[in-house]
């Protein structure tokens, strides 16, 4: 595993939404660590990275309602469980599930497995509502993927939800979810 301060000093074998997300977080001067490893698809296979890092990995999650009609991007901590009636009943909607993949590609322009805030850039018409637990906020740090899970960042959780989330014109619910 490499790690690295702020973005690769190459750009070969990067793809383009995640060269944008440097880009992006140079632009709004928000420091980061990243780690480049191999591709991780589950918490799990994040766990070594976390460690790496030395900082929680956020898990992000995809979801809408049974029309499609309501898209919600949920960031939590890794290591908490989800149940989707503790988030239904604090957004009065009903019956969330994990969004299909066709949609994560369609409006956040990203695959299962990479699933991240970073991708609400690509989302311009504001279709996804942006959630996030309590106990995330109050973490310093926490690591997630930059558009493609073979690499993760570090950044100040204070960066992203007072800088970033309002570059992507994308206010945020809290909830707050069981342990």
């Amino acid at each position: 595993m490499l790690i690295e301060t702020g973005r690769p000093t190459s750009s070969e074998n990067r793809l383009e939404k995640e060269l944008a997300v440097y880009d992006l977080l140079e632009r709004l001067h928000i420091p980061f660590v990243r780690a480049d490893h191999e591709a991780a698809f589950t918490m799990d296979a994040c766990h070594a990275v976390s460690e790496a890092l030395e900082t929680p990995i956020c898990k992000n999650l995809f979801l809408c309602n049974r029309q499609r009609t309501n898209f919600y991007l949920l960031l939590m901590p890794g290591d908490k469980p989800f149940h989707t009636r503790e988030i239904t009943s604090q957004l009065g909607c009903s019956r969330l599930s994990f969004a299909k993949e066709e949609d994560l590609e369609q409006i956040l322009h990203l695959t299962p497995g990479s699933a991240t805030i970073f991708g609400l850039m690509y989302d311009t018409e504001n279709r996804v509502q942006l959630v996030v637990d309590k106990d995330l906020l109050q973490e310093s740090c926490f690591g997630c993927h930059p558009c493609i899970n073979t690499s993760t960042i570090r950044i100040k959780t204070e960066d992203v939800f007072s800088k970033l989330a309002a570059e992507l014109h994308h206010s945020y619910a809290v909830v707050t979810l069981g342990a």
